[in-house]
């Protein structure tokens, strides 16, 4: 059986520390009402810690799938995939998620269209699928 390349490195990788300790500190206060946004949170898979992580989500169905910037090796997804589940906030609900699931697509075809452009652009065609546990 052959086995696929990885998907080609993003972009928005460089980007990631000046996000990380600059930007999501300052967003996760209110990015979850913004349309598209959420902040999602886990916990670290060494250390226990709950992490609050600013994200863009879209709706598919009754999963939640977000667009992997920076990469499916990055620490937040590495935590919510050891631990299976994670918490999403979107405006004033939070709603629990399970089955993380990294999947490629290069066509992008989940996400909107001015969203797949930029995606495109910067190469990302990695994402991560959760769902709600009762939409199993």
């Amino acid at each position: 059986m052959a086995v696929s390349p990885p998907p080609p490195r993003t972009l928005f990788r460089f980007m990631r520390p000046f996000t990380t300790r600059i930007v999501n500190p300052i967003t996760r206060r209110f990015v979850h009402r913004v349309p598209y946004f959420a902040v999602i949170s886990y916990r670290g898979r060494k250390s226990g810690k709950t992490y609050h992580t600013p994200m863009n989500v879209f709706r598919d169905g009754e999963a939640f799938v977000f667009a992997l910037t920076y990469g499916s090796d990055v620490h937040w997804v590495q935590n919510v995939l050891a631990a299976g589940e994670a918490d999403l906030r979107i405006g004033d609900e939070v709603i629990r998620l399970t089955d993380p699931e990294v999947f490629v697509d290069a066509t992008r075809h989940l996400m909107p269209l001015p969203v797949r452009i930029v995606l495109g652009f910067t190469r990302v065609s990695e994402f991560l699928r959760m769902r709600p546990p009762i939409a199993r």
